[in-house]
């Protein structure tokens, strides 16, 4: 919503101060001139960039109206699921985690928690982590540098969309002015012919400058920065598997872990500490 009201603000303002300063809307109705420049944006961006991170950019831009893929629940659940099983953990041994690791979706811990299933992103992170701890005697200090070695991969990732994105908005000013440089060609046949239709078209030139500097710095930078924004703030989760796991490695029991854990949720998702305490005991 928040995004929505951004850009109606700034159509608003830039519509609005024009007209205010006797502009008409009409001379800023140029759709071939929109066509140029959508067109060639649209182009460059499909030509600088894999097919994965198209798809993966579509998605990325709806995802932003959406608001933070994981929510306070989400948080909750991912901690209570790092609970259950180093509990079990800690009273049978690690090497009892092994059939939950392995078949994930025939557990009966992991049924409990079914959108942590569906997202296979945070599920292999999961269980990869808990695999290297079951399978070896792998010391925290070994660990930790692998879980930041993925951290890393996926955050890279997941920041390609806000990468092509603000490829795409710093190009747009220059297809502004390939848009009025064809315009000024247009103009440059109709002289000597009516003035008024001389003029129409060098204002046509200009509308394309300014819709390409109006559609870089106005919308896609801006949304940009926010895919961005979101990209960050859905890392977190990982974080919080990370911190849980290692300070299980080094020796807490496992609610002193997931407190840790809860220490890193965003503070605008984070549960309270009476009210974790509650929904642990609930898991107990």
């Amino acid at each position: 919503m928040l995004i929505l009201v951004g850009l109606l603000i700034v159509i608003i303002s830039v519509l609005g101060g024009y007209v205010g300063a006797h502009g008409r809307l009409g001379a800023l109705w140029q759709p071939y001139e929109l066509v140029i420049i959508g067109g060639a944006a649209l182009g460059a961006f499909l030509v600088g960039t894999p097919f994965k991170t198209v798809k993966q950019t579509l998605r990325a831009v709806v995802g932003t109206f959406k608001g933070p893929q994981y929510k306070r629940q989400d948080y909750l659940d991912v901690l209570s699921l790092l609970y259950e099983l180093l509990n079990k953990a800690r009273r049978e041994g690690f090497m009892a985690l092994e059939e939950h690791v392995e078949n994930p979706q025939d557990s009966p811990v992991f049924a409990n928690y079914p959108k942590v299933l569906a997202d296979h992103h945070l599920l292999d992170f999961i269980t990869d982590c808990l695999r290297l701890m079951i399978g070896s005697n792998i010391e925290p200090h070994e660990l930790e540098p692998l879980l930041e070695l993925e951290l890393d991969k996926h955050h890279h990732e997941a920041m390609e969309p806000a990468h092509v994105l603000n490829k795409v908005a710093d190009g747009l000013p220059g297809f502004g002015i390939v848009a009025a440089v064809l315009g000024i060609v247009i103009t440059m046949g109709s002289i000597g012919g009516d003035i008024k239709e001389v003029g129409a078209h060098v204002a046509g030139a200009l509308v394309g400058t300014f819709l390409g500097i109006l559609m870089g710095y106005g919308f896609v930078g801006p949304l940009a920065a926010a895919v961005e924004a979101r990209a960050e703030q859905d890392a977190r989760i990982y974080e919080s598997v990370k911190t849980a796991l290692l300070a299980c490695l080094r020796g807490y029991n496992p609610k002193i872990a997931l407190e840790f854990a809860r220490k890193t949720v965003p503070s605008a998702l984070r549960p309270g500490f009476s009210e974790f305490e509650q929904h642990l005991k609930s898991v107990k």
